[in-house]
């Protein structure tokens, strides 16, 4: 007995121009297999978040809000969750009450991203963004159990391209739910200068080597501080910094 998600991405690729030979070679399967589940059936309705999914629905080659989804990436990345368990997969990224804009920017990616509703679910101290969706799994595959500091996190071909395009946003994300940007003092010769500078903690390895590859792209000056805390504290990478993330509303 064959998969449904094998099933399912056998038909996408004969929906996408493959032949049903093709189909067939690339999977190792009997051509009348493959005959059967591409062109024996009616094709199905696309209905709800499948209408908006771009690994799924032909025709579509990337999101239709390449920005957004870089950034919904980030903070998914950070402070983010998805729980396919459930009869429905959901999305949840934990935004703080001390930054309601934060909060509202969330939800727009959301919306941008996939989302057809989104909602907002009062924790103590936070508030959790969440979005119902068949389709969420499709679109960050990171998702998995346990802690994202103790499984692998690696991006798939296709949003690695994404990010490469949009490496500001990825980093605004990241900055957004696990950094922050505040005023350093420095004493010197008696006197003390405060200087802007931004922080970024996370205890996955594989996600603090996104966010300095996100970096190099932008050119931006980093140092380790701790295995799981990055800087950048020089006045041009601070300034540079600044255009692509800036401090949190």
């Amino acid at each position: 007995m064959h998969s449904a998600e094998l099933r399912a991405r056998a038909r996408q690729q004969y929906l996408s121009g493959s032949t049903v030979a093709e189909v067939a070679r690339q999977h190792g399967l009997p051509y009348p297999t493959v005959w059967h589940w591409c062109r024996d059936r009616p094709r199905p309705a696309v209905r709800g978040t499948a209408l908006r999914c771009f690994r799924c629905r032909p025709g579509l080659d990337g999101p239709e809000n390449p920005a957004a989804y870089a950034y919904l990436l980030g903070l998914y990345l950070g402070d983010g969750h998805l729980t396919t368990s459930a009869r429905v997969p959901v999305l949840r990224i934990a935004c703080s009450d001390a930054w309601p804009g934060l909060i509202e920017l969330c939800a727009a990616a959301m919306r941008a991203t996939l989302a057809t509703s989104v909602q907002r679910v009062q924790q103590p101290g936070c508030v959790s963004v969440q979005s119902y969706g068949t389709h969420w799994p499709c679109l960050l595959p990171q998702h998995g159990p346990g802690k994202k500091h103790e499984r692998p996190i690696v991006l798939a071909g296709w949003q690695r391209e994404i990010v490469a395009a949009q490496p500001g946003h990825l980093l605004r994300g990241l900055f957004h739910s696990d950094g922050a940007r505040f005023a350093n003092p420095v004493r010197r010769d008696q006197r003390i200068y405060v200087y802007p500078r931004y922080m970024f903690t996370n205890r996955s390895a594989d996600i603090m080597r996104l966010c300095q590859w996100a970096l190099d792209l932008l050119g931006i000056s980093w140092r380790m501080n701790r295995p799981d805390s990055l800087s950048v504290a020089r006045r041009g990478a601070v300034a540079a910094l600044d255009r692509h993330v800036g401090p949190k509303s």
